[in-house]
């Protein structure tokens, strides 16, 4: 591998590093974050070293790794007042319009999405996300996603970390079926889920990205399985990305 691609790599397996800290309610062993992430504890190590010496990371007096004030610091760089939801309300309430389904914001946090906005259709007959809600991500079209953007370690990792239990008779649960569903999605560039989180419901989720490129939210569209069209996909496409666009 060239000298690029290797600092890539190492750019890749920092942040599956951070992610996996940040995933853990006390400060992690370099057991549980090799084993997390995949990495050789070696490897991890190294990296480790090297994020803790920049103050990205901290060891606590037992030698555990823990997320570093310094994260803390540019967190404070970042754009004040921006507000994901007050970017993509608009958009939401126009595919609503059009689609006549309940849309979907959501967010990731450890191995889970959070809903952090939706719109709903007024009528009687329709899909309810609760804003605050939780679901797994291997359970819902934009978690599939997301899965997909942490790459093959992570995957790994979830799989033995949750067990990826079933919600219903649909749902992925063998790491085999899983994989295999989220190399599609990545792919195509969006997501199904097919009664895998609550029976008689299906969604189209696609991702949202921020001016770097990072994943900073998904979008999503619910419905009773009966009623989603395929056709539906490109337009949940183009929202994502409209929204994409307004973050830069």
């Amino acid at each position: 591998m060239n000298k690029s691609g290797t600092s890539i790599q190492v750019i890749d397996r920092s942040a599956q590093l951070l992610d996996s800290i940040a995933a853990c309610d006390k400060p992690a062993s370099l057991k549980i974050l090799a084993a997390d992430t995949g990495l050789h504890p070696s490897t991890a190590f190294r990296i480790l070293g090297a994020l803790t010496g920049v103050g990205l990371v901290e060891r606590d007096s037992a030698g555990h790794y823990l997320l570093g004030r310094k994260l803390v610091q540019l967190a404070g760089k970042v754009k004040r007042g921006f507000d994901i939801r007050k970017e993509a309300i608009d958009i939401m309430q126009s595919l609503r319009d059009e689609l006549g389904e309940t849309v979907n914001l959501t967010v990731r946090e450890g191995d889970e999405v959070i809903y952090i906005e939706r719109v709903t259709p007024q009528r009687m007959m329709r899909v309810e996300q609760v804003v605050g809600s939780r679901a797994p991500l291997h359970v819902t079209a934009v978690g599939k996603l997301m899965l997909g953007e942490l790459g093959e370690a992570f995957l790994q990792a979830y799989a033995t970390r949750t067990g990826l239990p079933a919600y219903t008779a649909h749902t992925l649960n063998s790491i085999e079926a899983l994989e295999k569903e989220v190399r599609a999605a990545t792919a195509n560039g969006y997501a199904l889920d097919n009664e895998e989180a609550e029976e008689g419901v299906g969604c189209i989720g696609a991702l949202i990205r921020d001016s770097s490129g990072a994943v900073v939210a998904g979008l999503s569209v619910s419905a009773p399985i009966e009623r989603r069209r395929d056709e539906w996909i490109t337009r949940v496409r183009q929202a994502s990305d409209a929204i994409s666009a307004r973050l830069g």
